[in-house]
């Protein structure tokens, strides 16, 4: 919501604060976006809305206990945790909800072997390995016996990430490759025998040829996913196991031609595919492979139940949602993730302010009060006047996380999670800027506040000619999809699930009209 419009239309309407409208959707939501349907703000209890859950989209229905459950989970790309800026219960992912499936599973005394894709983050730079770090901590506690790696996992620094991965004592790391080495030393291992349940499950993960040419880290040593598979799939047969997994990394067309290729697998994971994981299991044309899709961001898991030779393999999506409720021991790797990005702060993570396109710099909301008093009071009573607020006291508190700071603030880059110069730095350094101000639709106010209070000289065109470099204007369709777009940086889809574009803001936007009131 860090934009400024310098050639904008004559305003129609006066001057908005727009950025107050989608700000209500966190708090009053509707009973669309509502998991049970009930009117917005009734509360219920943690067992009510995995009742809710349970009731609309059933898991395990029917199944007996299997001789053994294998869980393939993947694709983070760094949502560690559901935003739950538009509550919680209407998100799904998260490391939380996932230990507290495996804790069910366990409950029913189901043996379990858990592998995940990799691809844990998205991006790169310091949080990220922090991140990465946390995330192989949570799946560690968890059980994972094999986790993979995906593309943006491996442009991590090698520093960081090698003694992440690398055994410790007599204990084998969980982390598999069989074509990629992290600095030629033969780490990661090439693959995993699991032995379970009297079983034995051959693990093996790549990564595909065309993802590998994008990571462009000099210290892994990539061979072609072909030929690694073809070096490691004897000793896989050689171990004489049950099941053989392939975890790829890859495109959905070029995990379809190694499971072709290499038909010995029973289970191929594939990182390309839908963006919802298929209902129900899937076969590699050609082959008897289940092929598995997992869809983004971590918010399903697919289980298969293993019960021999006389019933099939079953299979069941699950929505990693609200019925799982949240993992006290998750909950205490997050604390020490957000207390490492404390301790750190913005310097300590590599961020360092940068230019508005603009070239102004920000001034705070307060300095629009005198002059805009009606505007200001409106602002003043809406969530985004109280959003730093909001991250202080959630638990753990997430201030100090730059990926939370972007919409909750005055003068960040939303999408991109860096302060502009003159933004937002810390609650001591530059308390004006808490919250998220009228300048992060209206775009900084340094110019047009120097001009109207005297600090510098301003002939009457250059006076509104800053005025209307402020204002956003709702005089056409294109003026309107603009100002959407504007609130649409942070009410996206990941953090603001009811707020759908220009639906939401004629639903809104009566209830914070101000427009002309100044």
């Amino acid at each position: 919501m860090r934009r400024l419009f310098p050639k904008m239309p004559a305003l129609a309407f006066g001057l908005i604060s727009v950025g107050v409208i989608a700000a209500i959707l966190i708090r009053t939501g509707s009973s669309a976006d509502s998991p049970s349907g009930s009117p917005a703000g009734a509360a219920k209890s943690p067992s009510e809305i995995a009742a809710d859950f349970d009731r609309r989209d059933p898991i395990f229905a029917d199944w007996p206990t299997p001789k053994l459950a294998v869980v393939f989970t993947g694709l983070q790309d760094g949502y560690i945790e559901p935003c739950g800026c538009s509550g919680k219960e209407n998100q799904k992912g998260g490391l939380s909800r996932r230990d507290m499936l495996f804790k069910q599973l366990r409950d029913k005394k189901w043996p379990l072997v858990a592998l995940d894709l990799g691809e844990q983050v998205r991006r790169f730079g310091k949080q990220q390995e922090l991140k990465y770090s946390s995330t192989a901590d949570a799946l560690k506690t968890m059980g994972y016996q094999v986790i993979g790696f995906g593309p943006d996992d491996l442009r991590l620094s090698t520093s960081e990430l090698f003694p992440v991965v690398s055994p410790v004592g007599d204990q084998p790391s969980p982390f598999v490759a069989a074509n990629a080495d992290l600095y030629g030393t033969g780490t990661p291992s090439r693959f995993r025998v699991i032995e379970a349940a009297g079983m034995k499950i051959g693990v093996t993960s790549v990564i595909g040829d065309a993802e590998a040419k994008l990571v462009n880290n000099k210290d892994v040593v990539f061979q072609p996913a072909e030929r690694a598979l073809a070096d490691v799939l004897p000793q896989l047969t050689a171990a004489k196991c049950d099941l053989l997994v392939l975890l790829s990394n890859a495109s959905k067309n070029e995990s379809l031609a190694l499971a072709k290729k290499f038909p010995q697998f029973n289970v191929v994971m594939t990182a390309g595919g839908a963006e919802e994981p298929p209902k129900n299991a899937e076969t590699v044309p050609g082959t008897k492979t289940t092929l598995i899709e997992l869809g983004p961001k971590s918010m399903y898991a697919i289980v298969l139940g293993i019960y021999g030779d006389k019933e099939p393999i079953r299979y069941q999506r699950v929505p990693l949602d609200a019925r799982f409720g949240d993992s006290e021991r998750m909950t205490k790797v997050m604390a020490m993730y957000q207390d490492q990005l404390k301790e750190l702060g913005l310097a300590g993570l590599g961020l360092k302010p940068s230019a508005h396109p603009s070239g102004r710099q920000f001034v705070g909301s307060q300095e629009c009060k005198d002059c805009h008093t009606q505007a200001y009071a409106v602002w003043k009573k809406t969530p985004h006047a109280a959003a730093l607020a909001t991250l202080e006291q959630l638990d753990p508190p997430r201030q100090f996380d730059p990926e939370c700071l972007s919409c909750h603030v005055t003068g960040w880059e939303p999408q991109k999670f860096f302060p502009f110069a003159g933004g937002y730095l810390s609650a001591e350094k530059t308390p004006q800027l808490g919250g998220n101000g009228c300048e992060n639709c209206h775009g900084p106010g340094s110019a047009h506040v120097a001009a109207e209070s005297g600090q510098t000289k301003a002939s009457p065109a250059e006076l509104e000619k800053l005025r209307k470099e402020m204002r956003l204007s709702l005089a056409t369709d294109a003026d309107r999809r603009r100002v959407i777009d504007i609130c649409l940086q942070c009410h996206d889809i990941d953090n603001s699930i009811g707020f759908k574009g220009g639906e939401a803001f004629d639903k809104y936007w009566p209830k914070v009209e101000h427009h002309g009131k100044d």
